[in-house]
């Protein structure tokens, strides 16, 4: 199922990005700062994607429409 590898991916990414996030801005290393804010924004979009693709199975599910 691609939609649970997005929906880690973007955990993992999310979780990874905030601590480089927080690691970039108690050491005032700006780039690592931002690099980390860029990773968590991207995990918070693979999250929302794998959710998105996961209501849609349900719709299609729901509608009888097969895959």
């Amino acid at each position: 199922m691609e939609h649970n590898h997005d929906k880690i991916a973007g955990i993992i990414n999310t979780a990874v990005g905030g601590v480089k996030e927080e690691v970039g801005r108690s050491n005032g290393d700006t780039n690592m700062e931002v690099e980390g804010a860029v990773q968590k924004t991207k995990g918070n979009a693979q999250q929302f994607s794998a959710a998105v693709q996961n209501l849609v199975k349900k719709g299609k599910n729901l509608l009888g429409i097969k895959p």
